[in-house]
Formats: C-alpha cells, sequence, structure tokens
C-alpha cells in the first residue's frame, strides 16, 4: 500500500479513536482521561507529509465526540465558544509539537507527550478562564488553574497511556512490516 494511502488510513483510525476514547471515557466518568493530546500529537508527528490531515484529524475526532455529546447525552458537546475555541485551540498546538519532533525515540517522546498534556492543560483552562466562570482577574485565573489541577493528573495518564500505545504501536507494526518485505525480497 502506498504511503499516502496509509496516512489517509491512519488518519480516519485517529479520528474514529479520538471519538471512541471521548464517548468510552464519559461512560466511565473518569474526568480528562482521553488520549487526544496524544492523538494529536502522533497525528504531527507521524503524517508529515500531509500536514492539513495532520492538523484535522484531532480536530475531527473532538467535533466527532463534541456532536455524539450534543445529541445523544446531557451532556453538552457545545458549551462556551471560549472555552471550545481554546480546546480546539490546545489540539492545534499539540499537533505543531508533534510536527516539530525530529526522530520520534522512546524518551524524546516521553518528553513530548508531557508536553503536550501540559500544553493541553494551559490552554483549555485558560478558556475556561475566558469563559468568565471565576471572574477576569488575577485571582481568578489563579482559581482556574488550581482547580484544574487534580483532572491533570487523568490528562497526563490518559495520554501517556494513549501516547505509549499509538507510537509502540506504530512503529512495532511498521518493523513487522519491514522484516516481511525483507524475506520477501530475500
Amino acid at each position: 500500500m502506498k504511503r499516502n494511502n496509509l496516512n489517509i488510513l491512519l488518519a480516519v483510525s485517529l479520528i474514529l479513536l479520538a471519538a471512541v476514547c471521548r464517548v468510552f471515557n464519559a461512560q466511565l466518568h473518569v474526568a480528562n482521561f482521553v488520549p487526544i493530546a496524544a492523538i494529536s500529537l502522533f497525528s504531527g508527528a507521524i503524517i508529515k507529509d500531509k500536514r492539513s490531515l495532520a492538523f484535522l484529524v484531532p480536530l475531527m475526532g473532538q467535533f466527532l465526540g463534541d456532536v455524539y455529546f450534543q445529541l445523544f447525552t446531557h451532556t453538552p458537546g457545545f458549551y462556551d465558544l471560549p472555552g471550545q475555541l481554546f480546546n480546539y485551540g490546545a489540539l492545534i498546538a499539540a499537533t505543531a509539537l508533534g510536527v516539530s519532533m525530529k526522530q520520534p525515540k522512546p524518551l524524546t517522546t516521553l518528553a513530548y507527550l508531557f508536553g503536550a498534556s501540559t500544553l493541553f492543560f494551559l490552554v483549555s483552562n485558560f478558556g475556561y478562564f475566558m469563559g468568565g466562570w471565576n471572574g477576569y482577574s488575577f485571582a481568578g485565573l489563579t482559581k482556574t488553574y488550581v482547580d484544574g489541577v487534580p483532572f491533570f493528573k487523568y490528562t497526563l495518564s490518559g495520554d501517556m497511556v494513549g501516547g505509549v500505545l499509538l507510537f509502540g504501536g506504530y512503529f512495532m507494526v511498521q518493523a513487522a512490516l519491514l522484516k516481511k518485505t525483507q524475506k520477501v525480497n530475500a
């Protein structure tokens, strides 16, 4: 299969994975244990030859999850505009971080995963602040981030587990395909 077709298949799979993870996580009632920043990072790091597709993947996954919540649950999929825009912006930032990765290696990838999770936390919580929930003061900004800290451990855990599975699985499949190709050509 051509690399272009593999990237499209990978992109569609990641979009579905992101949406399914968000919906499944809602059933588990573990706030923020969704590898959405990991999916964004992975998309940026792996689908580099189709940058527009790399950025579209996590946005579409998030959007499909939002549509599901809006239409089929009591949880609003689409909420206040500033929060929504900052969440989508955080996914774009995590994807851009992935694009900046040179060669994904285990320790580098873990550092980037931590960075993507942290970036998502900072940007998405700033969006919550911009929604005015805690007021528009330095005290409100501080309260927003302090209130978000307990959720960060789930964001980080979800992204680390998801990222290890995504990157590890991708490179294991890639190595297996390379080995198979070498046997055929030998």
